[in-house]
């Protein structure tokens, strides 16, 4: 006879629910986002994030320290830029933002790695993760959102190496191409062997929808688009089987790690991608995500804690190695105390 009465036993007991649970949460796998801008001793909040802020470098590097001090391993970094021209320039210029950015950390917290978002969005006077030939960019302005946003690959793959190239001759351990243009991964990892910077691995942003859940970011990164909008270069979100295609390419051309962004929406995705390569699969707790969480906590609607920490759990039972979020620093501290 079956014994009905077994899975509630193994409930009341914490200790062995702890024994058998499945799926474990690990500071190792926590990634921290933050934003870098220019000045000295700003530490600005972002009013769409609460308790996230745009840093300059001095208070960047104090916030490394700390972050280091709860046990995470790893940073994203991404610029605020308050230079910005049609050809991004600053975001390959040596002495930019990110770049002196990922010197400073690296000398004063050498064994944290750095990541970097290796993107055009926040330094192009027109918001678009791409740069446009002269006939392109009046074709987009002039049809608004009604006509589809068409770059000019060469030229925006051409200056996506030289990005990637900036940040792993700072001291960067990976770059993470996130514009979606056709061929990024290939370019950029290209640039990289060609630079002698074999080592630097690639985070590939395989999988990124054109989701409605990136506000707070654009407003963080001050990276909105001036017209049109990204979904003729980000994925639709109704498709699957193009995810499992763009990953697929992204292998091909030497990616490290496979990214969906954002999460929660996609753990489908997740799943699909996980069961398929063999490579470590990252997942992108995106800021909509955060603060839909932070003003339902806020007005008493949830308890935010359990709420981010079941978020987290169910990203990582779907397959994610790798888990960037905005609760990072929550997220370790709940785990140091062994809360969970």
């Amino acid at each position: 006879m079956i014994d009905s009465t077994r899975p509630g036993r193994l409930r009341r007991s914490e200790g062995i629910r702890a024994m058998v649970r499945e799926t474990r949460l690990s500071n190792d796998a926590l990634i921290f986002p933050l934003f870098v801008r220019s000045g000295s001793k700003v530490k600005s909040p972002i009013a769409s994030m609460p308790g996230h802020f745009q840093w300059t470098v001095d208070l960047l590097v104090e916030e490394c320290k700390a972050i280091v001090d709860l046990g995470i391993r790893s940073v994203l970094l991404f610029g605020v830029s308050d230079k910005k021209d049609e050809h991004a320039s600053q975001a390959y210029a040596p002495d930019g933002t990110v770049q002196r950015a990922i010197r400073a950390i690296k000398a004063a917290v050498p064994g944290l790695a750095v990541i970097t978002d290796v993107c055009l969005c926040a330094y192009t006077s027109h918001g678009h993760c791409g740069v446009f030939s002269k006939a392109s960019k009046v074709s987009a302005k002039g049809g608004k959102a009604a006509r589809p946003v068409a770059f000019d690959e060469p030229a925006t793959l051409d200056i996506l190496g030289k990005v990637a190239v900036s940040h792993a001759r700072a001291g960067a351990d990976l770059v993470g191409p996130s514009d979606m243009t056709d061929g990024n991964v290939g370019a950029v990892r290209q640039a990289l062997d060609q630079a002698r910077f074999e080592a630097t691995g690639i985070l590939a942003y395989s999988v990124k929808f054109a989701s409605a859940m990136y506000g707070p970011f654009r407003q963080a990164a001050n990276s909105a688009p001036a017209f049109g909008d990204r979904r003729s270069y980000q994925m639709d979100t109704a498709n699957a089987d193009e995810a499992l295609r763009e990953a697929r390419l992204d292998v091909e051309q030497g990616a490290d790690i496979l990214m969906v962004k954002p999460a929660l929406s996609y753990l489908d995705i997740i799943y699909r991608l996980k069961q398929t390569f063999d490579l470590p699969i990252a997942a992108y707790n995106v800021s909509g995500e955060y603060s839909m969480v932070k003003a339902a906590g806020a007005r008493g609607w949830l308890v935010e804690r359990a709420v981010y920490m079941e978020h987290l759990l169910s990203i990582t039972r779907a397959g994610a190695d790798l888990l960037i979020t905005y609760w990072a620093k929550e997220a370790a501290g709940v785990l140091r105390k062994g809360a969970l």
